[in-house]
């Protein structure tokens, strides 16, 4: 069943130019995708291609947007440094100074992750693995850290850059499983990158194995996050080993474990396709819950209506909305990122078309440093426009489900935009803390 006339080709900005999509551009498009793609990682395969982006809607189509680099990606002297050093054909030394100097001022690494979340064990540093709340680690294994294809806002860019001090990843779960032993708290394990789904089964199976261990009990849910469903469903229905992987989520079942595939998705064509459903179908009778979430993405789904077909969709294929979250800021957020009010009056616009099943779904959400903080309404306190949040998880477990409240600002994006309502100096939580390994219990004070 698999696509016709769909074979696994990878386009990245080496070859980019053998398509013939790509010919067909304007020259200064074609330009944009050169210039932009020296800096940001471009990667995509001809399945999304010629089968996810309606060329007859170029530029503006959502998923065009969505795995093509774009102008705006860019600033104007960003934009402007790099493609005078492009046509001068500068030494590549050079290139890639330029190149590295303004990945930085992108914010690679948000919420804490190259700090608060890196997990020790016996006082070293275990590599590949982060954990910020109690409950569930998430794993790197170095064999997943790419994908099918790039999402041009990726808040993980910068694991495939090539810098080492910048990336996450772990050669075998020697140290996930001798760390897991250690923190009996630990319920989930969430493999991600990258995406996991890039790897043949084989080493899939040498990861999760070890993790299937009597004395690992404590462990009851494999999460696999992925947006391979959406970029190349051959992966669960038409690649060499895709029965076999089917297998391993059902030997994963029968241990008495849940696997939850933690679906990446952005716009309902994702999962429109027939090859698509199909995968959904096999993942489903193997045993595996699929939930579905994606940020909020300028360009590509800030619309109710992209978000309410989603959810349907989704639910009528059997899968479970979970997270409309709010874009990190990292990367190329100034073009990509949706006011938290927009986000906001999406949410509930798209909630209020769908049925009840479809109502799992929170959001707007934002994973930032010190939890995942749910934006809940926009009110009125005293005559003070007023935004209601709260935390869904939280670096200190006492701060989850506690309401707090931010001053209306209708242009903030993200949770540090915010300031404190009703004239109070500071929220009850320090978004500046040194944030302890896990929970920050020892360095925040609850107030």
């Amino acid at each position: 069943m698999q696509q016709s006339g769909t074979t696994y080709e990878p386009i990245t900005r080496h070859n980019v130019e053998t398509l013939p999509q790509f010919q067909a551009l304007r020259p200064e498009l074609r330009q944009h995708i050169m210039v932009v793609s020296t800096v940001f990682p471009f990667r995509t395969n001809r399945y999304v291609v010629d089968h996810l982006i309606d060329w007859n809607r170029f530029p503006d189509d959502p998923l065009y947007q969505l795995t093509f680099p774009q102008r705006g990606m860019l600033s104007d002297a960003d934009y402007s440094a790099i493609l005078v050093l492009l046509r001068s054909d500068a030494p590549l030394a050079e290139i890639k100074a330029a190149v590295t100097a303004i990945r930085l001022k992108h914010n690679p690494h948000p919420a804490g992750q190259m700090t608060y979340n890196v997990t020790k064990l016996n006082g070293e540093p275990v590599p590949g693995l982060q954990h910020k709340y109690a409950e569930t680690v998430l794993f790197f294994p170095s064999r997943g850290q790419t994908c099918h294809a790039y999402c041009s806002y990726c808040f993980r860019w910068a694991q495939f850059i090539g810098e080492q001090d910048l990336k996450f990843a772990a050669r075998d779960a020697d140290g996930l499983v001798a760390y897991l032993r250690q923190h009996p708290e630990v319920s989930d394990v969430l493999f991600t990158g990258g995406d996991p789904a890039i790897m043949n089964t084989r080493a899939m199976r040498e990861y999760i194995e070890p993790l299937l261990a009597p004395d690992l009990e404590h462990v009851h849910t494999i999460r696999i996050g992925t947006k391979a469903v959406a970029y190349w469903p051959q992966r669960f229905v038409t690649d060499p080993d895709a029965d076999d992987l089917l297998r391993l989520f059902e030997q994963i079942i029968q241990a008495g474990r849940h696997v939850a595939i933690m679906g990446h998705f952005s716009h309902t064509r994702e999962i429109s396709t027939p090859i698509a459903q199909e995968a959904i179908r096999r993942l489903r009778d193997a045993g595996c819950e699929i939930r579905m979430q994606a940020p909020i993405i300028r360009h590509v789904n800030d619309s109710p209506q992209v978000w309410a077909n989603l959810w349907r969709r989704g639910v009528r294929l059997g899968m479970v909305p979970y997270y409309m979250f709010v874009s990190r800021d990292t990367g190329p957020k100034n073009y990509f990122e949706v006011s938290l009010a927009e986000s906001l009056r999406i949410f509930r616009k798209a909630y209020s078309q769908v049925s009840g099943l479809g109502r799992t779904v929170r959001g707007p959400v934002m994973s930032a440093t010190p939890g995942k903080v749910l934006v809940n309404s926009m009110t009125h306190v005293k005559s003070e426009p007023v935004f209601v949040l709260s935390f869904l998880q939280g670096r200190n477990p006492e701060w989850v489900g506690r309401p707090f409240f931010a001053r209306y600002d209708a242009e903030a994006a993200w949770l540090f935009d915010l300031e404190p309502a009703f004239g109070a100096a500071d929220f009850f939580f320090d978004p500046d803390a040194e944030y302890s390994q896990v929970t920050g219990r020892k360095d925040v004070v609850i107030g």
